[in-house]
Formats: structure tokens, C-alpha cells, sequence
């Protein structure tokens, strides 16, 4: 499959927006009003900033992989719809990688008629496969309105548009317990020298550093491309994107040792290599907010999204749980975006009409009053957002641009980057594991890569 070119920004653009997120957190790193949810962007009661057809008696079916609050989140955004169409939407959960799932079900004879594709890679699979549907002049016009260039751009395959960039995410935040900071007289680091600093006087008040989700391979290859970014810059990040380098380059070995400086050190992750690799994200984020002075890790890495899993705790974000940026493990601080896209698999005036709801402010302003969701789409009032925290990072998010780079396993080909078990996924596991290996794991990664990008 053809994978396109990652959005190209200078390393100056990038050093800027992440002066601008850390700025932004820095803002509300006190208590965040989280009772405060005003009305302004979304919902029933909102101003409708985009006319529906009436769709009574039809009937859609939404596919995508989400579960837990994140799903039953969305889904008071599908009633929203279904209330000013009468048409009935069924969500339809999937599996990872969603590619398969959805080929199971074409081949079925049954797809579902609207899709969330997690990966830019997938959405030009689904499209040279001939599953995608082009966007109708409804959903476009709503695009060119409400979206920056780059993140249309990323849903489009060679010059037409497929996908609507609904959800985003800003993959360059690290989320720590503020209590156990506090006690081990710990600071929020600005550099990776800072960061393995702070872990250490954490670890010297009883408490394991940091809480890694190792039993869901993505998020190994967000910590990777975090180091990475920031040590061998965005014009090196976008070349092992596209596999215009091998990945037994000396910047990966370089990105690989460093990581090893976390997932190496004794006792700095919580269970160990092989506790990390039995906990999945969400019990990695409610295992460092657990109440009291002692949960199992002062720190986990991860996305804005890490709210919704806060939410589960007994744990307030702005006051016990707070954030910072990812530290600059080079010249500049990282900031690495990711992003779940609806695609049509059944073109019909219904599902024209969702892709039109979701590219619009009414859609994204619902989620955005629920938590744990940052919108593209910059025609979202700010004052959606339910807290301080949210609120900035959305903001930082929309400032930014173009000015961010796009997950790179996101970019990658499903076999390589996006399936669990196999590929960027599995190695990294392995590396967790035994991050001594730093050339074997190298060589691997390179195999896996040249086979799936076909160079």
C-alpha cells in the first residue's frame, strides 16, 4: 500500500507548539473547575450550525474499536443525531486491527455503513481497497470550514477526500500523581535528564517511577516515537515514516538506548518488564491513581484521552492528578498528534449525512463537554471543554496548526504498525522486555518493515 508523507514542518514551528502546550499546562496545573460545562459548542440545547436531512426509518451501522465511557461517550453524540434525522444508528464494536474486522465483514456480505479508522495507513488501505466511499460537497464544505489543511490532507488519498478527522489526540503528555510528587519532593522536568531525575527521587520515597500499559503494543511505539522526534528531529521522524530509512539507522539505535534508560532500570516500572507487559492502558492509568499515598506507579505516559481512565478513579484532574509535556530529549520537546477518522463504506444520503454531523462543531461539542476528547476541529468553543486542563490542551491543539507530527505507526502499513502481536507492536514488547537488545530489536523492526512496505 502507499503510505503518505507525514506533514512537513521545520524544527523551529515544532519547538514553538510545544512552547506553546507547555505554556498552556503550565496555566493549569492548579485545580481545574471540572463542574463548569457550558453549552456553547454542541448538544440539544446548542446552536445548530449545520443542517440535516430528514432520514426517518433509515437505519446505519457504525463500526469502530472504542470501548468503555470513550464508547458510551460517543454514542450520545450518534443520539444527537438519530433525534434531528430520525434515522437509528447501531454501533457496531471492532476489533483491532479494524482492517481485518471490517474485511471479515465485507467479505460477508455485511459492512457497516460508516467506520472509525485509527490509522492514516488503514484509510488508504480501505481505499486502494475499494471499501472507502468519497466525502459528498456537504461534508467537504464543512472540511474546508472547520478544519486546518493538514488534518484534512490527512484524510484525503490522492486528492480526494475520504476521512473525517472526528477525534485527535495530543500524544505528548506525561500525567503524574500529584500527592506522591509532592511527598517526594519531585518537580515537573523539562528535559529527559530532568525525567530520569525525577523518577529517581521518586523512587527513593517508595514509589516505582512509572506505569507502563505494555499488554497494548501502541503504546510502546508512542514512547518510542516521543524519544524519537525529539532526538533525531522531524525531518529524520519523517523519513522513517515512510521507510526512506532503515530502522537499523544509528538514530534509532540512539532513540532505543534511550528508552532503555526507563524500561531497563530496576524496579523504574511498576511489576516490572513482565507485570507492564500483563497490564493493559486502562489499568495502567487507574494503578497510578489509586487513592492514597502509595498506588503502584507515580507516573504513566500517554494521550489527553487519559482522563477518561482518571475518571475511573477517585482522583481530580488539575489537583491529584496533573500533567506535563514530554520532556525534550533533544533540541526541542516533542509533540506527536494522533487521530481516528470516519470513513463511508456505504454510500447512501444517511451516511453522507454523519460524515457531514461529524465534520461539524454540533458533533465534536457534545463529546467535548464529556472529557477525556479533543477535537481538530477548530470551530469548537473552548469553553466546551470541562476543565482548565482540557481546555488548554485543546487550544494548543488548534494553535498548532499543521505545526505537530502525526503518530508514526499510525502512518505505517496495518502489518507493520497496527497489529497487535505482530510487527512495530510485538518487537517493542520484546524490547520491554529486554531492552538490552538494542540491535536485535533493530534488525527485527527493519525485517518487519521491509516486508510490509514492499521496499
Amino acid at each position: 500500500m502507499r503510505v503518505r508523507k507525514a506533514l512537513t514542518t521545520s524544527r523551529i514551528p515544532t519547538a514553538l507548539v510545544a512552547t506553546s502546550l507547555a505554556l498552556a499546562l503550565a496555566a493549569c496545573g492548579g485545580g481545574g473547575d471540572d463542574g463548569e460545562k457550558k453549552d456553547k459548542a454542541g448538544g440539544s440545547d446548542a446552536a445548530r450550525t449545520v443542517d440535516l436531512p430528514k432520514l426517518d426509518g433509515q437505519t446505519l451501522e457504525f463500526a469502530a474499536v472504542w470501548t468503555g465511557t470513550e464508547q458510551e461517550n460517543f454514542k450520545k453524540v450518534l443520539a444527537e443525531f438519530e433525534k434531528r434525522t430520525g434515522a437509528t444508528v447501531k454501533f457496531v464494536p471492532a476489533q483491532d486491527p479494524i482492517i481485518n474486522f471490517l474485511g471479515s465483514k465485507i467479505a460477508g456480505g455485511a459492512p457497516p455503513d460508516v467506520a472509525m479508522l485509527p490509522q492514516v495507513g488503514a484509510i488508504h488501505q480501505a481505499v486502494e481497497k475499494g471499501w472507502a466511499k468519497p466525502l459528498g460537497e456537504e461534508a467537504k464544505a464543512q472540511l474546508a470550514k472547520n478544519y486546518s489543511q493538514g488534518w484534512q490532507d490527512l484524510g484525503s488519498h490522492e486528492g480526494k477526500q475520504y476521512g473525517v478527522y472526528y477525534k485527535a489526540a495530543n500524544k505528548s503528555l506525561i500525567w503524574y500523581n500529584a500527592q506522591v510528587f509532592e511527598n517526594a519532593g519531585a518537580s515537573e522536568p523539562k528535559s529527559w535528564d530532568e525525567l530520569l531525575t525525577t523518577a529517581q527521587a521518586v523512587y527513593d520515597s517508595g514509589v516505582t517511577p512509572f506505569s507502563v500499559g505494555g499488554a497494548d503494543g501502541w503504546t510502546l511505539t508512542d514512547w518510542f516515537e516521543n524519544v524519537y522526534l525529539s532526538q533525531a528531529g522531524p525531518e529524520k521522524y519523517d523519513q522513517l515514516a515512510k521507510h526512506e530509512i532503515k530502522w537499523t539507522d544509528p538514530s534509532v539505535k540512539e532513540a532505543l538506548t534511550t528508552l532503555a534508560q526507563v524500561w531497563g532500570k530496576a524496579d523504574y516500572v511498576a511489576g516490572g518488564a513482565d507485570g507492564a507487559l500483563q497490564t493493559e492502558f486502562p489499568a495502567s492509568v487507574t494503578q497510578t491513581f489509586t487513592k492514597g499515598d502509595q498506588p503502584k506507579a507515580a507516573m504513566v505516559y500517554e494521550g489527553d484521552f487519559v482522563q477518561v481512565n482518571i475518571g475511573e478513579t477517585d482522583a481530580k484532574v488539575g489537583t491529584d492528578a496533573k500533567v506535563f509535556p514530554f520532556p525534550a530529549v533533544g533540541d526541542s520537546a516533542p509533540v506527536v498528534s494522533g487521530g481516528d477518522a470516519a470513513v463511508i463504506l456505504e454510500d447512501s444520503k444517511a451516511s453522507q449525512a454523519l460524515a457531514t454531523f461529524l465534520a461539524s462543531p454540533d458533533a465534536a461539542g457534545i463529546q467535548a463537554k464529556l472529557g477525556g476528547y479533543l477535537s481538530p476541529n477548530k470551530a469548537v468553543d473552548a469553553s466546551a471543554y470541562p476543565n482548565d486542563v482540557q481546555r488548554k490542551m485543546a487550544q494548543a491543539l488548534i494553535e498548532a496548526g499543521d505545526d505537530f507530527r502525526f503518530d508514526m505507526s499510525d502512518q505505517a502499513p496495518q502489518a507493520f504498525g497496527g497489529t497487535p502481536g505482530k510487527g512495530e507492536w510485538k518487537i517493542l514488547q520484546d524490547f520491554l522486555k529486554n531492552p538490552k537488545d538494542v540491535e536485535g530489536a533493530q534488525e527485527k523492526l527493519e525485517a518487519a518493515a521491509a516486508k510490509a512496505y514492499g521496499n
